[in-house]
């Protein structure tokens, strides 16, 4: 008898599969008929043409951005990274020493590109650095243990810029200090 009743309930659960099955494509026709008599042109075929000079490798493609729009959200990046990190103002105030230092002690073009190229770089680097840790207070706090090597290596690589910088800086103004000071004891 146990047995029977156990054949007779996989027969009863096979059934309301078999209904629950043809429940969810009735579904999916009445949407598909609704879709095509609203909007004709709504339907899309799910798996285009590789060939399709409108697809790409992920599916349609959006609209492209103007070359101004793109500026704009990059001008905003900026203002947004210099704004939430108070580490840039330390890196302002350095970078306006050098930039007056190296008026006073007349650079010349290739000191100008060299300690440019260095106010950039670091620049760059804390940005980096301020994207890391804007992601990073953005996670839960289960996860974040697992990111936080990430927030250390970035902030590695701004320490490692400014080490750059600060000796290319000394390579660039230690002789023209020296020259100066030589000068002024003669």
């Amino acid at each position: 008898m146990k047995f029977e009743d156990r054949g007779s309930k996989i027969e009863n659960r096979e059934s309301v599969l078999k209904t629950r099955g043809s429940r969810i494509e009735d579904r999916r026709s009445r949407i598909e008929e609704q879709a095509n008599l609203e909007h004709p042109s709504s339907i899309v075929d799910p798996r285009p043409s590789v060939l399709d000079p409108r697809s790409s490798i992920l599916g349609f493609r959006t609209k492209r951005r103007l070359w101004r729009d793109k500026f704009r959200e990059s001008l905003r990046g900026i203002k947004l990274g210099i704004r939430g990190h108070s580490s840039f103002f330390v890196h302002f105030f350095f970078a306006a020493l050098v930039l007056a230092t190296a008026i006073v002690l007349r650079c010349d073009a290739l000191e100008w590109c060299l300690l440019l190229g260095c106010i950039g770089l670091v620049i760059t680097a804390e940005l980096f650095n301020s994207a890391v840790e804007t992601i990073y207070h953005g996670l839960d706090d289960s996860t974040r243990p697992r990111v936080r090597h990430c927030l250390d290596i970035a902030a590695g690589a701004v320490l490692l810029a400014s080490i750059t910088a600060a000796l290319i800086g000394a390579i660039v103004f230690v002789p023209k200090l020296a020259a100066m000071l030589v000068h002024l004891i003669d």
